[in-house]
């Protein structure tokens, strides 16, 4: 069989998956499947066993590599599958040597000891639409609820000349849109607004750039003064919210109030109106009262939110907050499904708002394909994935935009 890689959870590993694929590729490793883990949640990690598991069962004799945040965590856990032939750590599985020389058992180190984060050339990503940069590793801060810096260090920044170069190889091959990423994309160093105002000088061919999850603590005077007068810095920031009470803020350790994320949605809307604002937002967190969990579900329509990402806490072991007083499961829930429903209500009054307007889609797919605003949208017609095709935004079902030719 050909070498196959699967892949969970975010951007970061999305865009690690491709690079891995060379590094194999180029070994000449087949007959093998790489599964790169989630750890997120513990639901992340269950998912990416039962997966190993049923791989092992479709191929048998398959050279079968574990690796991603979860393996880092804990490679002792998934080298004790009978399934599983080897484990990588985070940092092993960038190298090119650990696919040339590739043996059986652990080989994962102490990821607080990489200081720092190679630029990694990637030519492209089959079945996506946009392409994805990273731009950033690891994470400093230690919000109660996160294990993820565990799996991936310290925060640790891609040169400038390497994020360049890659954005440019990628728009050579033809990608209209990219989508810079990290742990904690706003810690990158000197500053996330002059590496985007760098890039964006440096490759003038690319018509769109787009930003992930932003710590409202962090946006930078580089990056505020891009989202007010750069056209081509798309008008769509997703906040890592996480809540909106601020006990619950400060039990989480995060570094932002409520006050602070109404300002920042504020502002954000001031400087370029018409913004798409979206949050993650997790329900039930330790020790969430009613009224704690009704001063989140408020901010959502106070920050006036396009989109939401809603997560049920989930504890995980060797975090803090798995440790604090838990709230009830049907709790914990209930408290998910509303705040669903007001994204649902959330996104389907953005998208009547958008009605009658003229917008650039990106094409994902036949029939498919998102606004400047990442707003959802169908359309009649055939167009190349990956192309940027005006349309006028017709109609909304509630959870798409009806476009038809501009």
């Amino acid at each position: 069989m050909p070498l196959d890689i699967v892949t969970f959870g975010c951007r970061l590993n999305a865009f690690e998956s491709e690079a891995i694929r060379r590094h194999a590729e180029a070994a000449g490793l087949d007959d093998a499947i790489i599964v790169n883990t989630c750890a997120v949640t513990s639901e992340a990690e269950r998912q990416a066993r039962q997966a190993i598991r049923k791989l092992r069962r479709e191929h048998p004799s398959a050279r079968l590599i574990v690796t991603g945040c979860a393996a880092q965590i804990d490679p002792a856990r998934f080298a004790a599958m009978p399934e599983v032939d080897t484990v990588l750590g985070n940092a092993e599985k960038m190298r090119a040597e650990s696919y040339r020389d590739l043996r059986a058992g652990v080989s994962a180190g102490d990821i607080f000891s990489v200081h720092e984060t190679a630029s990694h050339l990637v030519e492209g990503f089959d079945g996506r639409a946009r392409a994805i940069v990273q731009v950033q590793q690891g994470c400093d801060h230690r919000c109660t609820f996160c294990i993820i810096p565990y799996g991936r260090g310290a925060s640790r920044s891609v040169p400038a000349a390497g994020v360049i170069a890659q954005a440019r190889l990628l728009v050579e091959r033809g990608y209209r849109e990219l989508v810079l990423t990290g742990v904690d994309v706003t810690s990158y160093r000197p500053s996330l607004g002059a590496l985007c105002r760098d890039l964006l000088d440096a490759v003038p061919d690319l018509p769109r750039l787009r930003l992930t999850s932003l710590d409202p603590a962090e946006i930078d005077d580089d990056l505020w003064a891009l989202i007010a007068d750069e056209p081509r810095l798309m008008p769509h920031l997703h906040l890592s919210l996480q809540a909106g009470d601020d006990l619950i803020l400060k039990r989480m350790k995060r570094r932002h109030s409520r006050a602070q994320a109404l300002t920042v949605a504020a502002r954000a809307r001031d400087l370029r109106p018409g913004i798409a604002l979206g949050a993650d937002l997790i329900a039930g967190f330790p020790t969430e009262s009613d009224d704690a969990f009704a001063n989140t579900l408020a901010a959502v329509e106070e920050m006036s939110l396009d989109y939401l990402h809603v997560f049920p806490f989930s504890p995980r072991p060797g975090t803090p907050a798995s440790r604090m007083p838990q709230v009830k499961g049907d709790t914990v829930r209930a408290r998910a499904a509303r705040l669903r429903e007001a994204g649902t209500a959330a996104l389907a009054k953005s998208l009547a708002g958008r009605v009658g307007s003229i917008a650039q889609v990106l094409i994902e797919r036949d029939g498919v394909g998102r606004t400047e605003h990442y707003a959802p949208v169908r359309f009649v017609g055939a167009h190349a994935s990956g192309s940027v095709v005006p349309m006028r935004l017709a109609s909304s079902d509630g959870a798409h935009l009806v476009a038809v030719p501009a």
